[in-house]
């Protein structure tokens, strides 16, 4: 429910920082997988080590894949993707690509970003001139970055449990994440 306020709260604000947004989504989408991949540990009864290794696991995966998932939405495929490219610049979603995309721009840019999330005043050819924003000013491929640093701190999580079928299906579930096309 926090990460829910917390969205509400950037919603359509240019003004949105990258630690903003990155509060959003862990007390969101990382929040859930962490969980998740905690249960099982304390259900086990598991020593607190493995259930808090978990724990960062479930946590950085869930940002990595949130990340990736906001890169995709504006570089992805619509029939991989099971839903419109560019859904979340439509509904004016503060996401890291369109952050650093703000961030990074000159005066028009911004104007242009404040005009279409801020305003919600788009144009037919409004996506494709954000996806050309994202592209010059690299956003896309530093938001994909930062997912890799995230899936490379939830592998590092595991480092605490042998090298067994289960480690490596946890594994194989970083490299998707952050590999994925869709």
């Amino acid at each position: 429910a926090e990460g829910e306020v917390m969205q509400l709260i950037t919603a359509k604000n240019t003004e949105t920082t990258e630690d903003d947004y990155l509060a959003v989504i862990d007390a969101k989408t990382a929040a859930l997988f962490a969980a998740a991949a905690e249960v099982g540990a304390v259900i086990a009864g598991r020593p607190k080590s493995e259930a808090a290794a978990l724990r960062s696991y479930g946590r950085n995966l869930g940002l990595a894949f949130q990340l990736v998932d906001d890169a995709l939405d504006y570089s992805g495929e619509q029939s991989m993707l099971g839903k419109s490219v560019g859904d979340d610049f439509r509904e004016g979603k503060i996401t890291l690509p369109v952050v650093l995309g703000y961030r990074r721009g000159n005066a028009a840019e911004r104007t242009f970003w404040q005009r279409t999330l801020q305003e919600g005043n788009i144009g037919e050819d409004d996506l494709a001139e954000a996806m050309g924003l994202m592209k010059r000013h690299n956003a896309l491929s530093d938001t994909l970055e930062r997912a890799r640093h995230y899936g490379a701190i939830a592998r590092d999580a595991l480092a605490i449990f042998p090298d067994c079928e289960a480690n490596a299906a946890l594994l194989e579930a970083i490299e998707f994440c952050v590999d994925r096309p869709f």
